[in-house]
């Protein structure tokens, strides 16, 4: 493993007129954004940070960035807004965007939080935790694998299956089993990838949900796990790597930060 993942995504000191950071969180803004936001400022407590739930359809977006727009003066953005979602998510993108035209001010929207091997770092990891992969590499690890097919849930639709693809390769890489993406919310379904995954001889199965959790409901990720009889891991939720995630694309936007690739493995 290289030192690139134990660099700061930030500096250890951001500027006094740096854009605050807002976490625009797909439906309630509840539990799950409020302890990735309370990692986050752990290791950066000079960042405005602010959390805003997309449950109205972007209204309470609006209403935060003129807020802010009033507390500042000066060139440069005033807010970055991190959208809480791990790939292409149109529902959630477009909300952002129009919330942005329709307040006139002066934010810059970043790229969703993947695909990064720190996510599929994270996704092996909720799986190990759940019984459905050998341990993390860096841990004690098992010799065999309790399961011999791995299938990365995401949600936001078609455009977010195919986003997830590249999250599956980097999986497959660390786990050394075959990885497909599909949507909880489009096409391929759980249940066709579950099917890919059999043609192939892969039958014993787990769900690994690349979802941060407020954008999908968890029932239903249950119930499409139960339904081709697979395992399933928990959500990414507030782990470490989502967290870092936001602190990279909100970096990124600052400028002369570390590459993308510097976080990586």
């Amino acid at each position: 493993m290289g030192t690139g993942r134990h660099r700061r995504p930030l500096p250890a000191n951001l500027p006094p007129d740096a854009p605050a950071l807002v976490l625009a969180v797909p439906g309630k803004a509840g539990d799950v954004a409020t302890e990735v936001a309370a990692v986050i400022m752990l290791d950066n407590p000079e960042i405005d940070l602010r959390i805003v739930s997309l449950g109205d359809g972007g209204a309470d977006l609006i209403t935060e960035f003129s807020s802010i727009s009033g507390e500042r003066s000066g060139g440069g953005p005033s807010a970055v807004v991190v959208p809480l979602v791990t790939g292409p998510h149109p529902r959630v993108l477009r909300a952002v965007r129009d919330a942005v035209t329709q307040s006139e001010a002066a934010v810059k929207i970043t790229e969703p939080l993947g695909p990064h091997p720190l996510l599929a770092e994270a996704l092996h990891i909720r799986l190990s935790e759940a019984g459905l992969a050998r341990a993390d590499r860096m841990r004690l690890f098992n010799v065999t694998s309790p399961v011999d097919g791995i299938i990365v849930a995401t949600a936001g639709g078609d455009e977010a299956a195919r986003g997830a693809d590249a999250t599956a390769v980097l999986l497959a890489a660390r786990l050394t089993l075959p990885v497909v993406p599909a949507a909880l919310d489009g096409v391929p379904t759980v249940r066709d990838a579950a099917e890919r995954l059999r043609k192939i001889g892969a039958n014993r199965l787990a769900v690994a949900p690349y979802v941060i959790g407020p954008e999908a409901d968890g029932d239903r990720i249950a119930a499409a796990a139960e339904s081709i009889e697979a395992g399933c891991s928990a959500p990414l939720g507030a782990h470490e790597a989502v967290a870092r995630m936001v602190c990279v694309r909100y970096g990124a936007t600052l400028g002369g930060l570390p590459d993308f690739d510097d976080l990586a493995e």
